[in-house]
């Protein structure tokens, strides 16, 4: 079976699924770091790379790939699960 790979929104390079923190935005429009990496809606894929971390903030990627305004707690909440990883 091939394993399935995602590509890192800041990076744009490809990684295993499981490599990569997921953020999704669901249909009622909540956005929130999906730990499980099942959860319903648009999901955007960030690698655990510090540098990438800090360019998504920078750039608010996260802004751009949902249409919306992402709150800065989300950036902070994905920076506490990159750290745990």
């Amino acid at each position: 079976m091939e394993k399935r790979q995602r590509m890192c929104i800041a990076c744009r390079q490809m990684f295993d699924k499981k490599d990569l923190t997921r953020v999704v935005k669901n249909k009622e429009g909540q956005i929130f770091v999906d730990s499980s990496g099942k959860a319903n809606g648009r999901g955007a894929y960030v690698c655990t790379n510090q540098s990438c971390l800090e360019k998504l903030k920078k750039q608010k990627i996260l802004n751009k790939a949902f249409k919306c305004m992402v709150e800065e707690k989300i950036y902070k909440q994905l920076e506490e699960e990159i750290a745990n990883r």
